[in-house]
């Protein structure tokens, strides 16, 4: 046989070879997105969980559980199963742990189907089963069906009960959260948008405006309502303390805001607002106790100022939105050198004892699962950030803060990411300007929108977009000041 023919028998053989092959990979596909056979996209995981207060030890190996305790096999995975991984945590916040295995069975149900279901089916599919650690038993707690999703990883977001969630990720790299939910889990959309406006700055050109065309300010935010409406949290901070006497009303350099400003917030939407500025006690401690007071009374989150009744220092406020826990902490430069009431020297919020506000944002981060700082500080008239807002920036990044939003300036300045030497990332927004104001400066009439967005990745909470959209305020001739987005970039 001479060469050409021996080279081409070689194709010939190895192409049959390629395409037996590839059948066979084909066939192997198609039998296990029927279910006939495990997936190949399985990672079967092997570990060791040590748990020294029970004195129990939890060992993962060939797709088989087994528990020890004190040098004892108690328990052991049941047969037909093959666990996949395991995790040992509080998943059901009672504090105590469970065992938590990631696991496949043939079949979708268990010893109990629906009633419409007449026969169980033959293929794998994947299941979440949890054990009680009880009496020195590992006892059934909960026995999932198929669980609606291929699960690549399993994990938990690392809190202690009773923030404690079971992360599933699927083999695309999705990540999706559950919560105990009395009895069971149910799935959570763990993302949250945000929109948040600058120095609500009401001169008296704008309070006259209102109080004698019908003493509605709904006008001031009309612009803006469908934006506040869409997003899960909306936030602005409110310059000047709220007043329910006329006698009270004021401008520079001691505002008085009607209450009726207050009462637009509310009717357009906001979720929070910020009120530790260096106007807070313009009118005093009544003024702080009304403007809290007011605003909470509507069901608005009011940050950086505490009432009379207040005596404890209380240093963030929680909202809960899609399954995440934000922290949100607001401070201030000063408050025009007007002191803190001795009986209260918590009464707003300073940016001036770095030991507290470390402890404050360790605190937390422990609480909850997404840290955001508010500072009220700058240069006015400024389009960049000076010196001591870069230094407070370095300590809110090393503290772990995940975003920071900045007011004070009276103008618009720059956002960016920073990153620490440990790869954590915090959006920061300086200064978000002015969102309504009677100020003549050119720099004072352009204020920002900052929107965000934070959901849940495979790296854990992180702001997965964001943007600032540049307005302007315009007077109008009848005297009618009103904030609109800009045309400019």
């Amino acid at each position: 046989m001479n060469g050409k023919k021996i080279r081409r028998r070689i194709i010939l053989t190895a192409a049959a070879v390629i395409a037996a092959a590839a059948g066979i990979c084909g066939i192997l596909y198609i039998l296990s997105r029927k279910g006939i056979i495990l997936p190949r996209w399985i990672r079967w995981e092997s570990r060791i969980i040590s748990d020294s207060g029970n004195n129990y030890e939890i060992t993962l190996e060939d797709r088989v559980i087994r528990v020890n305790r004190g040098g004892l096999e108690i328990w052991s995975s049941p047969e037909g199963v093959k666990v996949q991984d395991v995790l040992s945590c509080d998943i059901d916040n009672d504090g105590e742990d469970e065992l938590i295995l990631l696991c496949w069975k043939r079949g979708r149900y268990g010893k109990y189907r629906p009633i419409w279901v007449e026969e169980d089916e033959k293929n794998w599919s994947q299941h979440i089963f949890v054990y009680e650690y009880a009496d020195g038993e590992i006892r059934p707690k909960w026995m999932s069906s198929y669980i609606g999703q291929d699960v690549a990883v399993m994990s938990y977001n690392g809190k202690k009960a009773p923030h404690c969630r079971l992360l599933l990720t699927e083999p695309d790299g999705k990540v999706n959260c559950w919560i105990w939910d009395s009895w069971g889990f149910s799935r959570l959309e763990m993302e949250v948008s945000f929109v948040a406006f600058g120095d609500n700055l009401i001169h008296e050109p704008i309070y006259r405006y209102g109080l004698n065309h019908g003493g509605s300010f709904a006008y001031l935010y009309e612009n803006f309502k469908e934006i506040i409406k869409e997003s899960d949290i909306a936030v602005i901070n409110q310059e000047t303390p709220l007043v329910d006497d006329p006698n009270l009303y004021g401008d520079y350099p001691r505002f008085g805001t009607p209450a009726e400003v207050g009462q637009a917030i509310a009717d357009a939407g906001f979720t929070i607002v910020t009120c530790a500025t260096n106007h807070a006690l313009d009118r005093g401690s009544d003024g702080v106790d009304f403007t809290k007071s007011f605003l909470e009374a509507r069901g608005i989150k009011c940050l950086g100022i505490q009432t009379g009744e207040e005596k404890d220092y209380i240093p963030y406020e929680i909202i809960a939105r899609n399954g995440i826990r934000f922290a949100l902490l607001n401070y201030t430069f000063g408050t025009n050198g007007m002191p803190l009431p001795e009986e209260n020297p918590h009464m707003v919020h300073l940016l001036e004892d770095e030991d507290r506000i470390r402890a404050d944002i360790e605190q937390a981060r422990e609480d909850a699962d997404f840290v955001l700082v508010f500072a009220h500080w700058g240069t006015e008239e400024t389009s960049e950030p000076d010196s001591f807002q870069k230094r407070w920036a370095e300590v809110f990044l090393d503290c772990g803060t995940d975003v920071v939003v900045g007011t004070h300036p009276h103008a618009l300045q720059p956002c960016e990411i920073l990153e620490d030497e440990k790869g954590h990332r915090m959006l920061i927004y300086y200064s978000l300007g002015n969102f309504i104001s009677a100020q003549s400066v050119k720099e004072c009439t352009r204020g920002g929108m900052a929107s965000f967005t934070v959901s849940l990745t495979a790296e854990g909470l992180r702001v997965t977009e964001y943007s600032l959209q540049p307005l302007t305020i315009r007077w109008h001739e009848d005297g009618k000041f009103m904030t609109e987005v800009s045309e400019e970039n």
